[in-house]
This record gives C-alpha cells, structure tokens and sequence, in this order.
C-alpha cells in the first residue's frame, strides 16, 4: 500500500510537470534581454532572449526593465507603462519608418531610455514621441534623421498635466524638413503643464529649429523649461525658440552655459507677451540674428553672455539685465 501511494506520487509530480502547472507561462519578468540573434517566441531571458523591443514589452512587468545582450537593431516600439530601456554597453538601434519610440504610459508612470540610437529610415516621423505618461528620461543616446515634414528629434506633445522630460548627454541631428519640425519640439497639449530638464544636449544641423517651446495648443499654467551645458549650432532656422501666441499661458526658458552658433535664422527667439527668456554665460555667435524680442516678448541677460559676430545684427537682450547672484 506505502509503495503505490508513492507511485501515484510520482505521477501525479510528472503530469503537473507535463502540463505546465510549475510555472505559468504568461508571468512577466522584472528584467528581460533583446539579442540580435534572439527570437520573439522566446521568453526573453538571458538564456533565451528576445529579438525586438516590442517582442520584450509585453513580457516584461512594469517597473521592468529591457537590456540588450549584444549588438542589433531591435525596432520600433509603443510603451504603454513605467518601465526601462537601457542599452549603454553595446549597440541598442532602432531604426524606424514612423516613429522611433511612442510613450503613452499612465500619468505616474516613469520611462527611462538610455544608451540607444533612434535611426529614422523612409518614411520617418519622429524619434521619440510623448503622449502621455508622468516622466520620460532619456540619457546617453543619439536620435538622428527623422527628416520628413513635421518630424523632430523629440515631439514632446503632453496631455497629462505636469508631465516632466529630463535628456543628458544626448545627440540630436539632422531632423526636421524645410521649415517644419526640427530636433527637439515642446508642445504640449490642452489644459496642462510641464518640466523640462535638458542637460549636455547637443542639437546640431536640423531643419527649421533646434529646440522650440511652443505655447500654440496649451491653455494650461505655465511651461518651464531649463538647458543647461547645451550646443544648439547647425539649424537651417532658429537655435531656441520660445513661441507664446496672445492669450495662452506663460513660459520660462533659462539657459545657462551653451553655446548658440552658426544658426540660420535667430540664435535666441522669443515671441510673444508671456514668453521669457533667462541667459547666463552663453555664447551667440555666427546666427543669421543673434537675439530677437518679438511681440514684448522678455528675453534677458545675467550679464555674462558673449553676443557678437553674428551675420544680419546681434541684437540686445531686454534691460535692465537681470542681476546675477
């Protein structure tokens, strides 16, 4: 009798074995890998990884994180949740037709993308484009050629209200077509609000503009944004524009430590009544105009900026200039 109860044992452990009851196979793992050499059928770990991004988002649980194993081109993809894509020690590629990388999260989620290049092949929308979500960090990576009309580096386009974007140490290149979109667009959309971190941002030979704050679609609170340690040189239009239409809210642009040269159109633009510019220690050199105040907008200096050599006239800052601590 004890040696069939064992028997039955036994087989009752087999069968479950068999039958997939040790561990379901739809659970979602903290962290998941993409190989070039992987497959999307595969779970997506180490051992057996993926071999696109989007084939390794749906396995991964939220909060997690992708890594890639070794170099490959991984595509295109849509995040829908908090989560990790962080490629640092290899080549993490993305070449994509349409948009490189869409973030339509929930308005807590956090997205941090770090060590990739976002490729633009025909036809390209954009590199990075945000929809929604609570942050979106984006470190240590190159976004380049999304050229067709109205594409850009970075189409920051919030409907949530106070959605942040922190970049650093990030390359930002020949997006943009003619004279729409360009390398880094900060629009955002409806009744909101929003930060802006750019950090060692290098925005270099886009179309239309380098980097645009743009109040056109917002009814919201106020936009602020801080650069710091930029190089905004290249543009075929203006380095830094910050665009406030009669009647929308107010925006904040400080810059600190960048320099704005060899621009087309304006080193430094501001337009509008409610759109203010802060300058500290900033070069503006070699633009078609240096520094232009449209339609009382406020664009001032700390006093230590170096504005000359630039084609058409440099302009002036708005005094007196705002006094440095």
């Amino acid at each position: 009798m004890i040696i069939s109860k064992r028997i039955a044992l036994v087989g009752a452990v087999v069968a479950a074995t068999a039958f997939g009851y040790a561990a379901p196979a739809s659970a979602q793992a903290t962290r998941t890998w993409v190989s070039g050499v992987g497959d999307d059928v595969n779970p997506c770990s180490r051992t057996a990884p993926c071999k696109t991004f989007a084939g390794a988002i749906s396995k991964t649980a939220a909060g997690g994180e992708i890594n890639c194993l070794d170099p490959g081109g991984f595509g295109a993809v849509t995040i829908i949740k908090a989560m990790t894509i962080s490629c640092p020690y290899t080549e993490g590629g993305a070449l994509a037709g349409g948009n490189g990388i869409v973030i339509n999260a929930g308005a807590t989620d956090v997205v941090l993308i770090r060590g990739l290049d976002i490729f633009g092949v025909n036809p390209p929308s954009n590199g990075i484009r945000f929809v929604a979500g609570g942050a979106l960090h984006v470190e240590d990576s190159v976004i380049r050629r999304f050229n067709a009309a109205n594409s850009a580096g970075i189409s920051f386009f919030p409907s949530t209200n106070n959605a942040e974007l922190y970049v650093r140490n990030t390359l930002i290149a020949d997006n943009g077509n003619g004279v729409t979109g360009g390398g880094i667009i900060l629009d955002p959309n409806g009744n909101v609000s929003f930060k802006v971190v750019l950090d060692n941002v290098r925005v270099i030979n886009n179309a239309n503009v380098g980097i645009l704050v743009d109040a056109t679609a917002s009814t919201g609170p106020g936009l602020f944004v801080s650069i710091e340690n930029c190089i905004v040189t290249g543009q075929t239009g203006d380095g830094v524009k910050a665009l406030h239409p009669a009647g929308q809210q107010g925006i904040l642009v400080t810059m600190d430590s960048c320099n704005v040269s060899n621009n087309s159109g304006v080193g430094l633009l501001g337009d509008g009544a409610s759109a203010t510019m802060r300058v500290g220690d900033t070069t503006i050199s070699g633009n078609g105009t240096g520094v232009s105040r449209l339609n009382a907008s406020q664009v001032k200096s700390y006093g230590d900026n170096r504005l000359n050599g630039n084609t058409a006239a440099d302009g002036t800052f708005l005094t007196p200039n705002v006094t440095k601590l």
